[in-house]
């Protein structure tokens, strides 16, 4: 009887207990296995009970480890094995182990006596067979028969004769590291899956899609081991029904998340698989009928599950290496590290089968499995790539938005300070020199006591006439004249004009300029600009201070670069220079720096600004280089 579905839980649990309990122990001294290496075979006919153990007669084939006889002829349903087991008096409870074997039924007999037998329902046939056996001071006969409806059958491995609890602990630790990594690959697939929850939706598909290939991945490696049909054989069926399902979900799973790295740039490799999907959905439920129908009809399930299925899989996986190739060749990262993971566990699967076929069907597959972990960790490095790449764009998303908020809250204050300056300018700058007039005009009537105050209001009117000549010329920055400048003599003039100021403050002025620098600007505008950002310079220096400009071409660029070692400024005050009434001076008032970009700007120039407090600060001003061409006498330079 089978057992009730509630005793499911504690079996899985006994399991999983069992796997700690065998891990690797140290050997025991008294440890001294024998491994019978030859045997002798003998067919058992279609047909036929074969259920007592076979006389001496008949024909009986001399068979070694090392070249085992597994292909089942037509009309047998299996074999016979006949071996002597040494004497085993020398362990106090004895045992033989065979790790591999083919078969669906065992049974072990000594002389003409059944001491072992084992069945299986399912057509999984690689099998283990652990038996304890009696003590006995001579030699001893054994036979094994193997019956199956496959088409091999066999002993692969030798026979392990040795104490019956050290056998015990190889029987499971044979094939343990099988089901440990397929559980780790599916548990780590289980909390991938539950933290997708936290990723957007474009991260997501290919997130659970790389879930579902580990998960799959990590089934198919455990229900292909031996051990689980060993400790749960009531749910033998239920594994094979895994191994299906995790191979026509892996498919489309793997096709898909390969599409998303292509990006969908290959419409063909779409299409195809859009058509293995629905096959793989089609082969799901024809799996699902051929087990609600009792396993009727084998022959066009097994076409259809897996002939069909399996000639898809070998047209995908070259198309696949061949588009990785082409991407990788193109310089895409990813498909690179895609076609590396695929090539090699193509190459893995390929060395398996060709070990297989060439020993006759009794070499065990086993490379694949680490062509899936090769090819897993491949998939894993590109998600990461991706994930990691969409952050990048988001983050330089959010600072180009930020300098984008930066730059309208910036062009709404030069806005509300153009209009404003636009419309009281004028009127205000009037009567400031009107009133002027009349105060030196006073003072030079007064007594000489009252005339340093006269001076300090003629000075304080005067300071405010520059700021309104500042709002003026930010205002109305176009320039009325545009004309073709040398910015190599326009530097010199600078020069000449800044470095009694520089000496002044204690500092030196460094002048670097490259000859036949030519631009189209206003001579007056651009010394204005470029003495308001010198004029600054010389003011945050010290004794000991050094300005220097250079002045250079570029690719279709004359760079401009004004640099200090003053007290530089911070990432904050260099965000707001050019905002009007900031200023790092006590009594500055911010409208020089804004007046120079809004120069620079209106000339089609670019400026930026690097700074670092107490290093100093660059002004790195680029403007569209005119390249000079013959003229001819007399011709104009506009």
């Amino acid at each position: 009887m089978k057992p009730a579905h509630w005793q499911i839980a504690p079996r899985i649990i006994i399991l999983l207990l069992s796997l700690f309990a065998f891990l690797p122990q140290p050997a025991h001294a008294d440890s001294h296995p024998i491994v019978i290496q030859e045997w002798q075979v003998k067919w058992i006919p279609a047909g036929t009970s074969g259920e007592e153990a076979p006389t001496d007669g008949g024909l009986w084939e001399n068979v070694r480890v090392n070249n085992p006889l597994t292909i089942v002829p037509k009309n047998t349903q299996g074999m016979w094995i006949r071996f002597t087991v040494p004497p085993t008096s020398d362990w106090e409870r004895p045992g033989l182990l065979v790790d591999r074997l083919y078969g669906l039924d065992l049974s072990v007999y000594q002389e003409d006596k059944m001491i072992f037998e084992s069945s299986r329902d399912v057509s999984f046939d690689l099998n283990k067979l652990l038996v304890p056996i009696k003590q006995s001071a001579e030699s001893e006969e054994y036979y094994i028969r193997i019956l199956t409806t496959n088409d091999r059958a066999g002993m692969i491995s030798g026979i392990r004769v040795d104490n019956f609890e050290h056998l015990s602990d190889r029987y499971v630790l044979k094939d343990l590291p099988d089901i440990l990594l397929g559980t780790s690959i599916a548990f780590l697939s289980l909390i991938m899956l539950i933290s997708s929850g936290y990723l957007r939706q474009k991260q997501r598909s290919s997130w659970i899609s790389l879930c579902l290939i580990a998960l799959t991945t990590g089934t198919l490696i455990i229900v292909y081991s031996p051990l689980p049909y060993l400790f749960l054989k009531d749910y033998g069926s239920i594994l094979m029904i895994l191994f299906d399902v995790s191979l026509f979900i892996l498919i489309p799973a793997l096709n898909y998340y390969i599409d998303q790295i292509f990006e969908g740039h290959y419409r063909f490799f779409t299409i195809f698989r859009y058509i293995q999907a629905g096959y793989s959905a089609f082969c799901l439920i024809a799996l699902f009928v051929y087990t609600a129908s009792g396993q009727q009809n084998y022959e066009i399930y097994y076409l259809i599950l897996n002939v069909v299925n399996s000639v898809l899989i070998l047209l995908q996986l070259p198309l696949i290496i061949v588009l990785s190739v082409l991407n990788a060749i193109r310089g895409n990262k990813n498909a690179t590290i895609l076609s590396i993971g695929i090539i090699l566990f193509a190459l893995s699967g390929t060395i398996d089968l060709t070990f297989y076929y060439l020993s006759n069907k009794t070499y065990v597959l086993y490379l694949w499995k680490f062509g899936v972990i090769i090819l897993m960790i491949s998939l894993i490095i590109i998600l990461a790539r991706r994930i990691s790449s969409d952050y990048a764009k988001l983050v330089t998303y959010s600072k180009e938005l930020e300098l984008y908020n930066h730059s309208m809250q910036r062009t709404e204050k030069m806005k509300i300070i153009s209009d404003l300056a636009a419309s009281v300018a004028h009127e205000v700058r009037n009567p400031l020199q009107v009133t002027r007039g009349f105060l030196q005009l006073l003072a030079a009537r007064t007594d000489e006591k009252s005339q340093a105050y006269f001076e300090l209001a003629v000075n304080e009117l005067d300071r405010a006439s520059d700021i309104i000549t500042d709002f003026l010329t930010f205002a109305k920055p176009e320039i009325e004249r545009i004309t073709l400048l040398d910015l190599s003599q326009e530097i010199k003039k600078i020069e000449a004009m800044m470095l009694p100021l520089a000496a002044m403050h204690g500092g030196v002025l460094v002048c670097n300029i490259q000859d036949e620098l030519y631009i189209h600007g206003n001579s007056s505008k651009l010394k204005q600009a470029l003495i308001n950002i010198i004029k600054n310079g010389i003011e945050a220096i010290g004794n000991d201070g050094i300005i220097q400009i250079e002045a250079t071409a570029t690719t279709g660029k004359v760079q401009i670069r004004i640099a200090d070692n003053g007290d530089g400024m911070s990432e904050e005050e260099v965000a707001k220079l050019g905002e009007p009434f900031f200023s790092t001076k006590t009594k500055g008032t911010g409208l020089g720096l804004m007046v120079t970009f809004r120069i620079i700007e209106v000339m089609k120039g670019t400026i930026s600004i690097k700074s670092t407090k107490g290093k100093g600060t660059e002004f790195i001003i680029r403007f569209p280089l005119i390249v000079k061409e013959k003229r001819l006498p007399g011709e104009s330079d506009v």
